[in-house]
């Protein structure tokens, strides 16, 4: 038995060394990705502080953002995604596929429909903004999913997916009747971010970002044990003390504050909350203390491929990375529902 526990805990530092091995091999591919080539030797150069004004200027103000905030919104939706399958024990349950995306980018529509042209759609009061109106349509969504999904006292896992995917229905619905009555330059810029893009190029979007998934992560993680307990079903968890309705409640309020957080600068990705959190399930088990850093590692790594990809794929013409991910994502999800059902 302790042979076997050792094992399992070699395989799971093995897993999260080789992921962030990866993750700085991508790191340097997508520095040297784009229009203007640089050298992998000049990258690590520049790097170091030995680079020309002209690699610095390319490297630090415009890819090492995009970069970083690509690692950040992949590790944010991973994470989130694997906290609404813990929730809702449901294997197919993603911030995108439930409405809590949808929700997030009705409101940020809303926002710029109002304030298109104005001071706070392109000032710098938009980056503080804008992810405070994402999490108002994230909550909203999730509000509405929780409260549509009581029957009987408690929130079950069958009518908290079907609900999400109605109210995705309905604020997708929602994004198409005002981004039809906005301004041609406006709903350029709504359709692209829409489709997931890591437009928030700049450090400051960075830092946004970064501050309060540091501050809402570990909440996660302290949770994991929580999370454990609810996929044994709901009889077992009440039977070992668990104040489940509780439990889920806050987990669904990080997991929606993760999402909008995301979607504020990130856009609409679907499927990458679905995808990670499978695969470092199927790498090291269903224990989330394992599972949830992992499926961050993961999740950062393939958005930060697939925007790679989407900057490479099509040159001088971007390929934004949700259609990305949607392309690699959805044979993926028929594939889980084939086997799920």
């Amino acid at each position: 038995m302790t042979n076997t526990l050792s094992k399992n805990e070699a395989k799971y530092k093995f897993l999260m060394i080789m992921t962030f091995a990866l993750i700085i091999v991508a790191v340097l591919i997508s520095i040297n990705a784009g229009n203007m080539k640089i050298p992998i030797a000049d990258v690590i150069a520049t790097l170091f502080g030995y680079g020309n004004p002209q690699n610095e200027l390319t490297i630090f103000e415009f890819r090492l953002p995009r970069i970083f905030m690509a690692l950040l919104v992949g590790l944010g939706i991973s994470i989130s995604g694997a906290i609404l399958q813990g929730i809702s024990q449901n294997p197919l349950a993603d911030p995108g596929i439930l409405g809590i995306n949808s929700g997030a980018g009705f409101t940020v529509v809303l926002y710029m429909f109002f304030f298109q042209g104005t001071v706070f759609m392109t000032g710098w009061l938009s980056i503080f903004i804008m992810p405070f109106a994402a999490l108002i349509g994230g909550f909203t969504a999730a509000f509405l999913i929780y409260i549509l999904s009581w029957k009987n006292g408690r929130v079950t896992p069958v009518r908290l997916i079907l609900v999400g995917i109605g109210i995705n229905a309905a604020f997708g619905a929602g994004l198409t009747i005002f981004q039809m009555k906005m301004e041609p330059i406006n709903f350029m810029k709504a359709i692209v971010w829409l489709s997931g893009s890591i437009w928030g190029t700049n450090w400051t979007f960075v830092w946004m970002i970064f501050l309060w998934l540091v501050v809402l992560i570990p909440l996660v993680l302290y949770k994991s044990r929580v999370l454990d307990v609810l996929k044994l079903g709901d009889s077992i968890a009440i039977g070992v003390g668990a104040n489940i309705e509780k439990e889920r409640r806050f987990l669904l309020f990080i997991s929606v504050a993760i999402a909008g957080v995301c979607v504020s600068v990130g856009g609409g990705i679907t499927f990458l909350g679905l995808i990670a959190p499978h695969m470092a399930r199927r790498l090291v088990g269903a224990s989330h203390s394992k599972m949830l850093p992992l499926s961050a590692l993961l999740g950062a790594l393939l958005l930060l491929l697939a925007d790679t990809l989407g900057r490479v794929i099509l040159a001088p013409m971007e390929l934004p990375v949700g259609i990305v991910i949607s392309v690699l994502g959805a044979p993926y999800f028929i594939y889980l529902l084939i086997k799920t059902t």
